[in-house]
């Protein structure tokens, strides 16, 4: 049983915004079930779309995921490519997803984050790690698969 201060009062989506490749997949999803959107960006991205509350955010180096830390409730949802945010989301009670649609869970998260510290320890001895790729209409499929199921398992969660 979830812990009272763990239940969802109301669905709503966080997204991080800045490099969203998924914006325009999330609003028209949310559109449809009516659910609330805010996207956290900094000042340097436009983000217009006549749905969603638009927070724009100093251009520091973490500003738009402390604002999103602190903008979390539990029974959100939030949309991150950021494995930082998304442990901070599951602490917080929240749901995330990735933009690949992979959830993130408590099973996941600490491989992920592991993996992620290993990527930094590479990059700072002058490697590189991980690649970089065109997204794909898989991806995009992938994405709104994995939304369309998780908004409908918070709809049903009392």
């Amino acid at each position: 049983m979830t812990p009272a201060f763990f239940r969802r009062i109301a669905v709503r989506i966080l997204v991080d915004a800045d490099a969203c490749p998924v914006r325009e997949l999330i609003v028209e999803q949310a559109k449809a079930l009516q659910i609330p959107v805010v996207l956290v960006a900094d000042h340097s991205h436009h983000l217009e779309d006549g749905y969603s509350q638009v927070i724009l955010v100093d251009q520091g180096r973490e500003s738009a995921d402390l604002k999103l830390a602190n903008l979390m409730h539990p029974g959100d949802l939030v949309v991150t490519q950021d494995y930082g945010v998304a442990a901070m989301a599951l602490g917080r009670g929240a749901r995330a997803l990735h933009q690949s649609g992979i959830e993130y869970t408590s099973q996941n998260i600490d491989q992920l984050l592991f993996e992620r510290f290993l990527g930094q320890k590479v990059r700072r001895a002058g490697g590189r790690a991980g690649r970089l790729h065109r997204r794909t209409s898989q991806e995009d499929l992938a994405f709104s698969q994995a939304l369309a199921k998780i908004l409908r398992q918070m709809e049903q969660t009392p």
